[in-house]
């Protein structure tokens, strides 16, 4: 059940449904302070694998503040400090880090590392893993590192089809945890339709963030001329917001990272425009997008809320420790 909040802007030409969920989940929240405090405790540099999370003011933000971001360990110096993405890493990253001496703060995910740990015990049951997903994602990259051998991707519900095990061959499936639910859910339906003994996983790996965000983009995009969703373009679970607004109704829809990537075009002949936010994108973006659309007639903004987020994930022990033995805890 949804709700309407009125957020106290004069109504003018035109008026915005603005989602709620939407930005920042837990995962990500963890992740960004993880390297803040940090910075904070250690002091610059701080390395980070890969980005932090995938949206880049946050990564130029923190860059800024003395974080180093590089695509493979092999650019940290020996001994230096680095931070692991919230996407999450594979077992050979864990033990080249180990390797070089590197000093290792893990910020994945906990929804994302539930998914290794399921990973590795269904790896460890002898059955071959279905993992749903995205090619060249980190967090595939991660999870597929658990058990390369059992692991096969599955992109698209078309790729059942082409899919063949030896016959009694016992499956299981796993997923990325930034997808489309309704996409994700017709994989499966279609992996089980050839594959009756498929085995699913003890609860649905797309993380709740993303099924709020998706929810909440439906019920704004069913009565919107136009949906914006603020994301970064390697963002997953911002792209598929995008395709959940238009696929729910929405007459059209664009991501952006920014105001400066609005087109003023889109807002001809728009009355009502939806917005929303990545799991990743700090809200004084969206707060930008909602000036932006006041200003050219569209500003009498209402929250719709779908859902109610409190969830917070403690900081990785091995901060935490510093942290206390630091007296900063």
């Amino acid at each position: 059940m949804s709700s309407t909040v009125d957020l106290g802007m004069p109504p003018l030409g035109g008026s915005v449904l603005l989602a709620d969920p939407r930005g920042y989940c837990a995962g990500v929240d963890r992740a960004v302070i993880t390297v803040e405090k940090a910075l904070d405790l250690y002091g610059a540099p701080v390395y980070v694998r890969k980005q932090i999370v995938h949206n880049k003011h946050v990564v130029n933000d923190l860059a800024a503040r003395g974080a180093i971001f590089v695509e493979e360990l092999d650019e940290v110096p020996e001994g230096a400090t680095v931070v692991f993405s919230a996407h999450g890493v594979s077992p050979m990253v864990h033990a080249e880090a180990a390797e070089r001496e590197l000093k290792t703060i893990d910020a994945t995910c906990p929804l994302v590392t539930k998914v290794h740990h399921e990973a590795r015990r269904f790896a460890q049951e002898g059955k071959q893993i279905l993992l749903i997903g995205h090619e060249g994602h980190e967090e595939v990259e991660g999870t597929a590192g658990e058990a390369p051998e059992h692991i096969t991707l599955v992109e698209h519900p078309d790729d059942v089809d082409a899919l063949e095990f030896p016959e009694g061959t016992a499956l299981s499936w796993l997923s990325q945890t930034t997808l489309s639910v309704d996409e994700t859910m017709e994989t499966v339906r279609r992996l089980r339709e050839k594959f009756p003994q498929l085995e699913d996983p003890p609860s649905d790996d797309i993380c709740y963030a993303t099924q709020n965000r998706q929810v909440a983009v439906k019920e704004i995009a069913k009565d919107a001329d136009l949906v914006i969703v603020v994301g970064s373009a390697n963002s997953s679970n911002s792209v598929r917001l995008v395709e959940v607004a238009l696929e729910a109704g929405a007459a059209a829809s664009y991501r952006v990272d920014d105001i400066s990537e609005i087109d003023e075009a889109w807002l001809e002949g728009v009355t009502t425009v939806g917005v929303t936010s990545g799991a990743s994108v700090p809200d004084d973006l969206v707060q930008d997008v909602l000036g932006y659309l006041a200003e050219r007639g569209i500003g009498d903004a209402r929250a719709i809320r779908t859902a109610d987020e409190s969830l917070i994930f403690a900081l990785p022990p091995e901060l935490r420790r510093d942290m206390k033995a630091a007296g900063r805890l």
